[in-house]
């Protein structure tokens, strides 16, 4: 009998180079690429902490499988021509590590940017892992990426280093060594030392990352190539019908069993319904989080599985040193928790929904869904503080989230930004002066927010902005009204349908030319026309004052209604409403910038 299956397995060295020349193709039944950036990331830590990342299913291929399966390179690879296998299982794993490790020129699937990927070297020496690597789709990233130096002297690691391959990896760590070897040689003597320890400390981090390089390993099946394609085929069906990649939630409630707890079948089928705005599948581990959070401030995976009841936990004293303890008691205590837990997201996502605090309005206008532990357990604290408090701690909060909305803090590395930023503003809850790092890179960031360029439904900026556009009132142009989520369009205010003319420097799309109005407002009176046509009948019928009044509701001052009404109105015409609209809204943004206004609507200037 043909010995159709061979395991074996492969240095993480050579599957890279295996996947630079293209050998993997993907067969077209297969679906698409759709990790998200942070699911990349989590494989990237799960290899250099050498955990087993789950065996790979290839099969031998020949031409004629090839081009009957229709077969594609992996995501990113430019070509196909050095292809000898079929991917069956493991296409994700094997695209997130090309993606990783190559860097391509590619933008992530489903995003407009290209995501590049870092380890803080300082925090992977410590062993603080959870925020050891990180991603970076701004151009600060891409700028670190091109500057070794810059890289040195931030302890940022381009993982795209590996994937070079041949010596672009021993030379990096001897270049970063001899770096603050030669600072050292510069330096002061207190400052020299710090030098050297660095200098130490980058040794270490290249025996590291040589060790993981050549001894990590990866196990794979390969099936004889003159399998049929109907047993190939079968085979890969009876995979994804058996198998679906587990979460935290899965495995705690697999656990929790034995403790007599029916996490999904009973606590998180009563839940479901009461969170069910949030169109998030990882709802519920949320929940997990909030009540993780609220008992030991942390909510990284591994601090979950000591909301087991009974399960020990190692906890450091004040004299450094280790004592067992319990999280949770037992099944009445975790009972206890959950509902709490439950209660502080369903508190924090109608805080969030109301139009007059922040303006969610849709689930599909929601800037974060991982952004929801962390305001829970904020709103959770603030109910704590006594009554004389809980303003100002409201103000905090309200800061802190917009902060994190424009900045794009809970893009990536959630777990630790929420534990960090529970923690942080905890303190300066009770004290004026422990301002979060946060507060002055926000305040100063506001004015060089590139807002134009945010053209997508669904990333944070665009949705924090339509946002602002509920709390300020935007008002509907022809009944007056506010309109309401079931009745309201995503309006161009100069006309999608010129984008060919008017979007050349700044895209027909941008957030800055959209706003909320009802349905029949935007199809039926404005339909598909320039604003110096439309303006001018409202006008007619309402009079000048009062469209400038509901025109400001949308951020639309005296002077991009001006513009606007130009005739004719050219694409110039067109990049200077975008700029003077832009201009307006970054300025209703400063205002929240300012936690001494929060809980003030942003408004717009009367100019």
């Amino acid at each position: 009998m043909r010995n159709s299956q061979k395991p074996d397995h492969v240095s993480l060295t050579n599957m890279l180079t295996r996947l630079r020349e293209g050998r993997y193709v993907i067969p077209d039944f297969q679906r698409a690429f759709e990790w998200e950036p942070s699911d990349i990331n989590e494989l990237m830590r799960s290899i250099f902490r050498d955990y087993y990342i789950g065996s790979l299913l290839l099969w031998k291929g020949k031409e004629e499988n090839f081009e009957a399966l229709s077969c594609e390179p992996i995501y990113g690879v430019s070509s196909d021509k050095g292809r000898t296998d079929i991917v069956l299982d493991g296409q994700q794993r094997l695209t997130a590590m090309y993606y990783a490790f190559v860097a391509p020129d590619e933008a992530a699937p489903k995003r407009r940017n290209r995501f590049l990927y870092f380890i803080k070297v300082d925090c992977f020496i410590d062993e603080v892992y959870e925020e050891a690597f990180i991603y970076d789709w701004t151009r600060r990233g891409l700028n670190i990426l091109k500057d070794r130096q810059k890289q040195f002297e931030t302890h940022l690691f381009p993982l795209s280093v590996i994937g070079t391959g041949g010596w672009d990896l021993p030379n990096w760590v001897q270049d970063y060594e001899k770096h603050w070897l030669m600072a050292a040689e510069t330096l002061e003597e207190h400052e020299s030392d710090v030098a050297m320890h660095h200098a130490d400390r980058a040794k270490k981090f290249g025996e590291q990352l040589k060790a993981i390089t050549e001894q990590y390993q990866i196990s794979y099946i390969e099936l004889d190539r003159d399998l049929e394609i109907d047993k190939v085929c079968d085979i890969f069906t009876q995979i994804n019908s058996r198998g679906r990649r587990l979460d935290v939630f899965d495995l705690l409630n697999a656990l929790l069993r034995p403790k007599g707890i029916r996490l999904r079948q009973d606590l998180w089928r009563d839940a479901a319904p009461r969170l069910d705005f949030v169109k998030a599948r990882r709802i519920n581990v949320y929940v997990l989080q909030v009540m993780s959070i609220l008992r030991q401030a942390y909510c990284s995976p591994k601090y979950l599985y000591h909301l087991i009841p009974g399960s020990p936990r190692q906890v450091r004293g004040e004299d450094g040193t280790l004592r067992p303890d319990v999280l949770v008691s037992d099944t009445s205590e975790f009972t206890s928790l959950w509902y709490e837990a439950v209660d502080a997201l369903v508190r924090a996502i109608d805080l969030l929904r109301h139009p007059r605090e922040f303006g969610v309005i849709s689930n599909q206008y929601l800037p974060y869904a991982s952004i929801l532990p962390a305001f829970a357990t904020l709103q959770a604290e603030a109910q704590r503080l006594p009554p004389d408090q809980r303003l100002d701690a409201q103000g905090k909060i309200q800061f802190w989230y917009w902060a994190s909305v424009f900045m794009n803090r809970y893009s990536g590395a959630v777990e630790s930004t929420s534990a960090r930023d529970y923690t942080d503003m905890k303190t300066w809850f009770g004290d004026d002066r422990a301002e979060p790092g946060l507060v002055a890179e926000f305040e100063g960031s506001v004015q060089n927010l590139d807002l134009r360029r945010e053209t997508r439904r669904g990333t944070s900026v665009y949705n924090g902005m339509f946002n602002l556009l509920v709390l300020n009132g935007a008002r509907d142009w022809v009944s007056g009204n506010v309109p309401q989520h079931g009745d309201m369009d995503d309006h161009h205010i100069v006309p999608k349908s010129l984008g060919s003319d008017f979007g050349r420097k700044t895209s027909i799309d941008t957030i800055v030319n959209r706003t909320p109005l009802t349905r029949v407002t935007n199809r039926e009176v404005i339909k598909d026309r320039l604003p110096n046509v439309y303006l001018p009948e409202l006008i007619a019928a309402n009079g000048e004052e009062k469209v400038v009044k509901i025109l400001r509701s949308h951020f639309i001052s005296h002077r991009a209604f001006s513009i606007l009404m130009r005739y004719p109105f050219t694409p110039e015409d067109f990049e200077d409403f975008v700029e003077e609209r832009e201009k307006t809204f970054r300025g209703s943004i400063g205002r929240l910038a300012d936690h001494r206004t929060c809980g003030t609507p942003p408004g717009c200037p009367t100019r």
